[in-house]
């Protein structure tokens, strides 16, 4: 695969703390590349860097010439769109300069909106849900068409349903991307290279090609070999310094070589010492009352209508000590209202919702309304005092901090300085510490790093309380929820087994297409309205096809790889390749202007 960018020894510092140093990579052609790694780590900042946006305070960038990229930031800022700046505006704004013919704007706009369903083009941006805003932001960027695409939290402010139609119209690009994301599932189906920051690994990264399953496997045969290296490093440092320790005549027996290789080894165990601790992370262990009682929570025929719509019901549904229940559906169809009659904090508009007597019941709120943002971290943490009492025995501020990927010099930040998904850990820890025998999490996942997510996920598998997770992490869902109660968002509702059957639920609900009318299909010239407009954009699609060929002439020709049989052959192949796409769009061409004519 031919170079797109090299990053050489790239290090940025934010503050007086490095976000990272010594880090190098290549992007290369044809890689869908996913972007992890600790909050922290610098990653938008990468993102940023990678784009021309923010300079280096090191290293070296080396793209290829004439490099055309495209970069979406995680606040594309179209929410600041002037009165009167409508869907089609934004995208003509986006494609401004490139120097393209109408007919091109034309096809690349059209197409585009009809990709990311845009049915109404003069509508203004202002007016857009932040979903639909989100997805403009993504399509103002992709009918640039640029070699390569930079991505920062693209599903952000998407529903579930816009996540899968973001998975499918990145899957149908043909250029490059680097995707900073922590959806593990959109990192499972889209991506095909894995790159993550993190300070365990030598250079500050790890790199994996395939999906998300395959950078686990291959992640944890590497953190395994680390490990083993340390122990191994361990047991020799443990020799080499008993030598040393037998004092100068032994040593003057021996090359000052043999000496040497003792510091080294001693350097080497404790990189590797600190590589290894990065990655040990304390589980969260949430407290559970010792309530045995066989339902917790029975809600029968219950339903609820708003504002005239009906949003569910009759529902019924119980829950019992170690049942994991997900709740899904569109913004607006009833999640976070059927949560708060699960807590009984809302009463159904029909049926009855009976709580155990005394249940202990925990709340996580998305919209963090729970906390004070002027309040510190130290005293959101530990209310009183320089410890925190848990399970009986009581911790040091510091410890406890720690077990939430907290550094001690953040304590005296006030909670509005903290990232989302720290503020995040907050309330995680504030729910650790109450006894609960019910746990209602509404979008618990939002901000978190995936590490943070891997540490939330183990810990709500071993609560041996019941627990009711409202998230758009659909890998979580997979992973933790043994049953999913989907809600359509117009009163209907329906129990799954995962996540897949509700995508066929919900697509054999969706109304079929009406069919059109016997006028929408009238020829006009020999041509149906569809084919006409087909050759009218022909020419953009031959041009495209041509632009190809030569992209794939010009890979033929490097001479760096003028003497690797196997890659001329593979190169030699595209050309054909290239060519045979624009035979078919001549003959095609052909074909309609022959109809046209009659």
């Amino acid at each position: 695969m031919a170079i797109l960018i090299s990053c050489q020894e790239l290090s940025k510092t934010f503050g007086t703390r490095p976000l990272f140093e010594g880090l190098s990579f290549g992007l290369f052609e044809g890689e869908r590349t996913g972007l992890i790694g600790p909050n922290g780590t610098g990653k938008s900042t990468l993102l940023k860097i990678l784009a021309g946006a923010e300079t280096l305070d090191s290293g070296k960038l080396a793209p290829r010439r004439g490099l055309r990229v495209g970069y979406l930031a995680q606040q594309d800022r179209v929410e600041e769109a002037p009165a009167g700046l409508t869907v089609r505006g934004r995208l003509d704004a986006a494609l401004a300069g490139l120097g393209l013919e109408s007919y091109e704007i034309e096809s690349r706009i059209s197409t585009g909106m009809e990709k990311a369903g845009f049915t109404e083009p003069d509508k203004e941006v202002r007016t857009l849900s932040g979903g639909w805003r989100k997805r403009l932001g993504i399509l103002a960027q992709v009918v640039r068409e640029p070699d390569l695409l930079l991505f920062d939290e693209p599903t952000n402010h998407l529903d579930l349903e816009g996540v899968l139609w973001l998975e499918s119209f990145l899957s149908g690009l043909t250029f490059s991307f680097l995707v900073v994301t922590h959806d593990r599932s959109f990192l499972e189906r889209v991506c095909n290279r894995i790159i993550e920051l993190d300070r365990r690994y030598p250079g500050g990264h790890f790199s994996s090609t395939g999906n998300y399953s395959k950078f686990l496997e291959n992640r944890e045969v590497f953190l395994d070999a680390q490990a083993s290296r340390e122990d191994s490093v361990r047991n020799i440092v443990r020799g080499e310094i008993e030598w040393l320790r037998r004092g100068a005549r032994a040593r003057a027996t021996k090359q000052k070589a043999h000496t040497d290789r003792a510091g080294r080894l001693i350097e080497e165990l404790s990189e590797l010492e600190f590589r290894n601790a990065q990655g040990r992370v304390t589980t969260i262990d949430f407290m559970a009352g010792d309530r045995q009682a066989n339902r917790l929570v029975n809600a029968v025929n219950v339903s609820k209508t708003l504002g005239g719509r009906r949003l569910f019901g009759p529902l019924d549904l119980a829950l019992r000590p170690g049942d994991k229940l997900g709740l899904i559906g569109e913004n607006g169809s009833g999640k976070t209202t059927l949560l708060k009659m699960l807590a009984g904090q809302l009463a159904p508009d029909t049926g009855t919702v009976k709580l155990a007597d005394g249940l202990n019941v925990s709340v996580f709120d998305q919209h963090r309304d729970q906390l004070d943002l002027d309040m510190t971290l130290r005293r959101a943490l530990c209310p009183g005092g320089d410890h925190v009492e848990y399970k009986g025995a009581f911790v040091h501020i510091n410890s406890w901090a720690n077990r939430f990927l907290f550094r001690p010099e953040q304590l005296d930040f006030p909670l509005r300085r903290l990232s989302g998904g720290e503020q995040s850990r907050v309330l995680i820890a504030k729910l650790m510490r109450t006894p609960a025998d019910l746990l209602l999490l509404d979008e618990p996942t939002n901000d978190l790093d995936i590490q943070s997510l891997e540490v939330l996920e183990n810990s709500l598998r071993d609560f041996p309380g019941a627990l009711v997770l409202v998230t758009h992490d659909r890998y979580l869902l997979d992973r933790l929820c043994g049953t999913i109660v989907g809600l359509d968002g117009k009163g209907g509702h329906g129990f799954f087994g995962g996540l897949e059957q509700w995508e066929e639920w919900k697509a054999r609900r969706s109304p079929a297409p009406e069919a059109k009318p016997a006028a929408a299909e009238e020829k006009t010239s020999g041509l149906t309205h569809k084919e006409a407009s087909e050759l009218r954009n022909i020419d953009s699609a031959i041009h495209a096809a041509e632009k190809k060929v030569e992209t794939a002439l010009a890979a033929l020709h490097d001479p760096a790889i003028a003497t690797d049989a196997e890659e001329l052959h593979r190169r030699q192949d595209k050309v054909d390749e290239a060519r045979a796409k624009v035979n078919a769009v001549l003959k095609r061409w052909e074909e309609l202007e022959s109809r046209a004519r009659g």
